[in-house]
């Protein structure tokens, strides 16, 4: 027993036959699903490219930024004069002037007992400084580096902790001070500070901070972070003074110079 080809009409209402119809409807469904899953199967391959790429190259720079305390000028890390623009409070313009850069060292001793605790986790590779006045050297800021010894799991691990439990904003944990001999920053010790920032890198094995003062050596009996000093509202004389701007204006900025110059490093090829 056999069965006739299947048969539709025309718009005569006669027979015909539907095999010639259906095998290229069939073949053209075919070949479109074909290209769709070479589509698909491109992109997802291209995904997956971009994504090995993107690691790749966040990998680099996060290894290149370890060795920039030594193989980068420290007039690249700690320009003579920094430029401010809007940094100030009221979104007015700073500038600020190098007047002392200290040795790169290690950690003891650099820190404060619970500070020194609180970074311990990621280590100490090295420690580099330069302290800064304002243009009128009515205050003085440090801002530090501390290159780590931490993997980005590490760091990360560490900026969660600061973030969680605010740790860059209690008084017990505020950075020291580069008071050097024969600067406007002589008198600048751990009773002068009045306003900081802790910044923990995830991009890099780097911990950025920044501390300011009055450069006349005026004690100060209730410090406040930069980032409670900056809040609408702040009463403490170290925010009436714009202190807080002093330390996050400057921190922001060298850390900004960090990122550019580890960039920098992580692209350079080989001659």
């Amino acid at each position: 027993m056999t069965f006739g080809e299947p048969e539709g009409y025309d718009e005569r209402g006669w027979g015909r036959s539907l095999v010639r119809r259906v095998a290229p409807r069939t073949a053209a469904a075919a070949a479109c699903v074909v290209l769709g899953l070479g589509l698909i199967g491109g992109a997802v391959t291209g995904s997956w490219l971009v994504d090995d790429d993107t690691a790749v190259s966040a990998a680099t720079s996060f290894g290149s930024a370890a060795g920039l305390w030594h193989d980068v000028p420290v007039d690249e890390l700690f320009p003579p004069t920094v430029q401010g623009t809007g940094a100030g409070p009221g979104g007015a313009d700073r500038t600020w002037t190098r007047i002392a850069v200290a040795p790169a060292t290690g950690c003891a001793g650099a820190f404060d007992p619970l500070l020194s605790k609180a970074l311990a986790p990621v280590g100490c590779r090295r420690l580099i400084r330069a302290t800064y006045t304002d243009a009128t050297q009515s205050y003085v800021t440090t801002v530090g580096l501390l290159f780590t010894n931490a993997e980005p799991a590490g760091m990360t691990a560490l900026a969660k902790r600061f973030e969680a439990e605010h740790l860059d904003r209690r008084t017990d944990l505020m950075p020291l001070p580069y008071a050097a001999k024969g600067t406007a920053a002589e008198r600048f010790g751990k009773r002068q500070r009045a306003s900081w920032t802790v910044s923990v890198l995830t991009d890099a094995p780097v911990v950025a901070y920044a501390v300011s003062g009055w450069a006349d050596g005026r004690t100060v009996d209730t410090p406040q972070s930069a980032a409670d000093a900056e809040a609408s509202g702040a009463t403490t004389a170290a925010a009436q003074a714009g202190l807080g701007n002093e330390a996050q204006g400057l921190a922001d900025r060298i850390e900004r110079r960090l990122r550019q110059n580890t960039a920098g490093t992580a692209t350079e090829k080989p001659s």
